[in-house]
């Protein structure tokens, strides 16, 4: 069974989600102005409209610019400035309808996955990945655990739900988001071995993360519990990204030193990604592994080449249509989350405030038992406040509105707010650590 259809290919499930959310979504607050624009700014046009999503477009590439010379200028990233944008387009002035923001979900969500993935990938050292994975993996499993607990606890105790139901919320909300880790790392005067130890430990808990609701989805609804299915589940997931990121990986980075046009051999290579991520879906995967791995070969085909002892000719890739790609992805992508929001009860948003900074409280002892004096203390510290919550949790907390599940449309509103708290944690505490840089050295 391939858990992760729901998500990522299951066009009907969005079409329900949407309809749930509308009826509900800032009722009070946003009836009126939303009739306004649709009249009179639009004039009875919709997002469907050719007009419509041209302008969309276009504003989310100004922003994305406009956000990156922001961060520029100030150091601080722009994933709030960007989120806060998609809040201003969707939930606040209803440019964007929410019904149409969770058709398109699905999709965008998959296109992010593959290209945020396989471009952290490429970004990533072989050999600081393979010194530095088992740190990452005792962080990805003590944090999440402890994540899952934490707000599991908090969800009981303060919102009253039974047990199976706050821990799917722990589960939705337990790992850090690729996007904004893969984003941030690429700016921060860190090792290698520490940009290894957060890229891979985001890939993992996102990973952890989908498996982990799936399997909860089906428990749920059968009412019966059986954990021994899990670990087939995680095994099945583990092995099949490995083997189709490796298998393929090792084979297509010979093929490309034989193409001679650059450009080409880039395009192969993209188109090479989305069928492996056709083929991981299509055997249990959720093809982040698989585009992470896949990217991770790639980028170091010199490298492994020189390892397995096999013949390449050098090409000079050319790398700015993926970075143009890359960069139109990741503006949607923060957007996108803005889109996403939903503040419907105020006891909600302050749950959801309590969980994110709980979330950064457990995450600075889990940092801080896990790695050993040989890392400097600004990298700890980077390491400590680097969980960001994105895209996964933002997509997973739609599904119990499909599903009938109970507080259904109490996971969009919680999530929302978990993600801007440690989204804006994350990003202040990045730019403190960097004013405290030069004293420390």
């Amino acid at each position: 069974m391939n858990t992760i259809e729901p998500v990522f290919g299951n066009f009907t499930l969005t079409n329900r989600i949407a309809h749930v959310l509308h009826s509900n979504f800032l009722q009070n607050y946003t009836m009126d102005l939303n009739r306004y624009i649709s009249q009179s700014l639009f004039h009875n046009s919709n997002l469907e409209s050719a007009q419509v999503v041209f302008l969309a477009v276009g504003v989310i590439i100004v922003l994305g610019i406009v956000g990156d010379a922001f961060f520029r200028k100030t150091g601080i990233p722009d994933v709030i400035f960007l989120m806060i944008a998609g809040v201003i387009i969707g939930p606040v002035l209803g440019i964007v309808g929410t019904d149409t923001i969770f058709k398109i979900a699905p999709y965008f969500a998959a296109l992010a996955t593959i290209m945020i993935l396989f471009g952290g990938g490429l970004t990533l050292n072989i050999k600081s990945v393979i010194y530095s994975a088992h740190f990452a993996f005792l962080i990805a499993f003590l944090g999440f655990a402890l994540s899952v607990v934490v707000t599991s606890v908090i969800a009981v105790y303060g919102l009253g739900w039974d047990w199976p139901d706050a821990i799917l919320l722990g589960v939705m909300v337990g790992g850090s988001s690729e996007a904004i880790v893969f984003g941030l790392i690429k700016t921060l005067r860190v090792s290698d071995k520490t940009k290894a130890i957060l890229a891979l430990e985001s890939t993992i808990t996102s990973i952890m993360s989908f498996i982990g609701a799936f399997f909860l989805f089906g428990q749920i609804q059968s009412s019966h519990f059986i954990f021994s299915s899990l670990g087939i589940t995680v095994a099945k997931s583990v092995l099949t990204g490995l083997g189709l990121g490796i298998g393929v990986g090792i084979p297509w980075m010979y093929v490309t030193s034989k193409i001679t046009d650059a450009k080409y051999s880039y395009l192969l290579t993209l188109g090479i990604l989305f069928m492996l991520f056709f083929f991981a879906n299509l055997l249990g995967e959720s093809g982040a592994l698989t585009a992470l791995i896949f990217g991770l070969m790639y980028g170091n085909r010199q490298f492994i080449s020189r390892r397995l002892k096999i013949n390449m000719d050098g090409i000079s890739t050319d790398n700015s249509f993926y970075e143009h790609l890359a960069f139109l992805v990741r503006t949607f992508f923060f957007v996108f989350v803005g889109l996403l929001a939903n503040f419907g009860q105020i006891g909600y948003i302050i749950f959801g405030i309590a969980i994110g900074i709980m979330l950064y409280v457990s995450r600075i002892y889990v940092v801080k038992i896990s790695l050993t004096k040989k890392f400097t203390p600004f990298d700890k510290k980077i390491i400590s406040v680097m969980f960001p919550r994105g895209l996964a949790p933002a997509v997973l907390a739609t599904i119990p509105l499909t599903l009938g599940l109970s507080h259904a449309a109490a996971y969009p509103q919680i999530v929302f707010i978990v993600i801007i708290v440690s989204v804006i944690i994350s990003t202040v505490a990045i730019k403190k650590a960097h004013k405290e840089l030069p004293q420390e050295q």
